[in-house]
This record gives C-alpha cells, sequence and structure tokens, in this order.
C-alpha cells in the first residue's frame, strides 16, 4: 500500500500533490489517518498539526487496543472487525480505528464490561438497544471525548450478544462467529455491506487481507453459510479495480454460484425485526452487583433498567411522547418507593428468574 494506491481510490490526480488526496480523504470517515500515516511514510514534508493529528490517531488505535485486552480477559468479550483487521496492517501504517467492536459470550459478560468502561472512563452516552424476541439481543454504545474533541472522532465502544446483527429484515441476527480469524474479518467486512455501501477503506481492508491462505472453497461455503455471498462479491469485486485479490480472487470465483440463491432466500423468507431502541431517562449509579437488564411494564411500554441506566424502550424510529415519558418517570418513582426484598420486574429474557 502506498499512496499512488490512495490516490488512484480516491480518484485524485497525484500531480495535484498530497494536500489535495488529503483533502479528499477526510470526505470518508478516518480514512485522514491512514493518508497522514502513508504521507509520514514516505518522508513528505508535514508541520507540527499534521504530526499531532496522526499522533493522536496512533494513540487511539493503541487505546483501543489496550481496552480490548483488558476487557476480554476480565470478562470474555472480544473484538470483532475493525481491530482484528488493524492486525494485518503493517506497524508504519496503522489502520484508523473509528470504534471499537466487541461481541459477549453472554448478557452477564457485556454488562460486565459496560459497568468498567462507565468506572473506569469519562463516559458521556450510553445507547442501548434491543434486538429480536427470543433470544433476544442486546446492543449497547458508549461514547466519551478524545484528546481534542473537537477535531478527532470521540472514542467509541459498541459491544453486543451477536457478533452479526444482519439487516433486520431478510438477513437475520446470526448470534456467533466462528472461523478463522482472517476468514472473520472478511465476513465482518462484508457484513457491512448491509448497512451500507462499500468506500476506499473497505478496498484497503481487503488488500491486506488478500495475503492470507483462503481456501477458495471451504471460504465460500463459510460465508455462503453466514448469508453474506451477495455482499462478499461486491466487495470483491470494487477491490479487484484496485488491488489484486491473491487467494481471494478464488473464493469470488466460487461465491458466484451462491449468490442468486441467496437473493431467493432473502425474498422468501423476509421477517423484519422491530429493534427497541432506549430512550435515556436517568443515569444511575452503578449497579454492580446486576448482570443482566430487566423490564419495568409501563402501560403499552416499558422501561428498560439496567446495571448503569434507565430507558424508555420504544420502536428504533418513533420518539417517545410527552406522556410516555411522564409514565415512565412515573414507573421509576414507584419503583425507587419499593422496600427492599419486594419482587422485581422481569428479565429481559422472560423465562429466566424474577430478580431485584
Amino acid at each position: 500500500m502506498n499512496t499512488d494506491l490512495l490516490h488512484r481510490l480516491l480518484d485524485v490526480d497525484p500531480d495535484t500533490g498530497p494536500v489535495e488526496l488529503l483533502q479528499r480523504a477526510r470526505g470518508v470517515r478516518h480514512l485522514p489517518y491512514l493518508v497522514l500515516a502513508a504521507l509520514a511514510r514516505e518522508d513528505v514534508r508535514m508541520g507540527e498539526h499534521a504530526r499531532a493529528e496522526l499522533r493522536r490517531a496512533r494513540d487511539r488505535s493503541e487505546r483501543y487496543a489496550r481496552l480490548a485486552a483488558d476487557l476480554t480477559d476480565a470478562t470474555g468479550v472480544r473484538p470483532v472487525r475493525d481491530l482484528p483487521l488493524a492486525g494485518y496492517y503493517p506497524a508504519d501504517l496503522p489502520r484508523p480505528l473509528g470504534e471499537l467492536t466487541l461481541v459477549s459470550p453472554t448478557e452477564a459478560a457485556l454488562w460486565q464490561a459496560v459497568n468498567r468502561l462507565v468506572t473506569d472512563h469519562p463516559v458521556e452516552t450510553v445507547e442501548v438497544t434491543l434486538v429480536g424476541e427470543r433470544p433476544r439481543h442486546t446492543v449497547v454504545t458508549l461514547r466519551w471525548p478524545a484528546e481534542d474533541p473537537l477535531l478527532d472522532p470521540w472514542y467509541q465502544v459498541r459491544l453486543g450478544t451477536a457478533a452479526l446483527t444482519g439487516d433486520l429484515e431478510t438477513v437475520p441476527v446470526r448470534p456467533y462467529l466462528a472461523a478463522d480469524d482472517h476468514v472473520e474479518c472478511l465476513i465482518a467486512l462484508a457484513e457491512e455491506g448491509l448497512g451500507r455501501a462499500f468506500h476506499p477503506g473497505d478496498v484497503l481492508d481487503v488488500a491486506q487481507l488478500a495475503g492470507q491462505p483462503f481456501e477458495p472453497v471451504e471460504t465460500a461455503a463459510v460465508v455462503a453459510a453466514y448469508r453474506l455471498a451477495p455482499e462478499t462479491v461486491a466487495l470483491l469485486d470494487l477491490a479487484a479495480e484496485h488491488v489484486p485479490l491473491g487467494p481471494l480472487a478464488g473464493v469470488r470465483t466460487v461465491l458466484e454460484a451462491e449468490v442468486a440463491p441467496e437473493l431467493q432466500r432473502r425474498r422468501n423468507t423476509a421477517r423484519p425485526l422491530r429493534p427497541r431502541r432506549g430512550t435515556l431517562l436517568r443515569r444511575t449509579v452503578t449497579r454492580h452487583e446486576w448482570d443482566e437488564a430487566v423490564l419495568l411494564p409501563c402501560g403499552a411500554a416499558a422501561v428498560l433498567l439496567t446495571p448503569v441506566a434507565d430507558y424508555l424502550l420504544t420502536e428504533e424510529d418513533a420518539r417517545p411522547t410527552a406522556s410516555e415519558r411522564t409514565a415512565a418517570l412515573a414507573a421509576l418513582h414507584a419503583w425507587d418507593a419499593m422496600p427492599p426484598g419486594t419482587p422485581g420486574p422481569v428479565r429481559v429474557d422472560p423465562s429466566e428468574p424474577r430478580h431485584r
């Protein structure tokens, strides 16, 4: 990987110089840091502000790696997608890390990790979404300011009890991701195509994966089993316009036969999920003794009590009404007034015992 490739990916004339390349890169989230690293690698003249921006990006990536290692050791969560992909980049050309994505083996482990993050970092927002019914999966996103909150993206850690959440309509939730590391990275990268168009950063990820020992038939079978043949083909076709695919060319060839059956399967089995998003009602003193979230009935709606905050649950695109918020706050007030030992509300998974 070099600046010649970056010029081609971003459609920038090399004769315009590095300033135009960097400006074009700023239109793709986090790509400017990779461009700065590539320019530094080629000894392009760079001022104090550019060097500081690159240093902060490197510090951010190293901090995410330490966070992931600590949380893995303490709770059993593990990183997927961004941080594992970064491991395939050369040391002097680090992959920008926009967020740290972690998958948790259980809800208890997820909340243990959230508790540690809230305790150890200046977390300002905690967002919660519930996906599905039985089983139901939890997604928690935490954010706190970067070193320069105005110039740099904030730290963002996303934890979920499902490795792959699909498109919530035609591709289902797939809770587990189990394959060789480089195959997992390809799958996680293809999954992104369910929610957005692929961009130059994805091509650079493929370029790093292309040197790995993908076995075409086996890899294609795994990708197809995860319901991602169309997205993987689209990703590899885009990448092939700019970089050699190596063993991934064979994967692309074998996957061709899996695309039409997968698209037909999606047409025949569409079952839209309606995720429920939590609107924050209040942050709480961290409930360290809690290892689960519980539902507090509230008329037609529900309040979700978690170890770190309480939320009014609504469908993802709906805004809670004033009356719903009033009822939710009243339910919380009644909850707070309950004597210790009073039977509590139902757990998020109603098949489990009640808990207070």
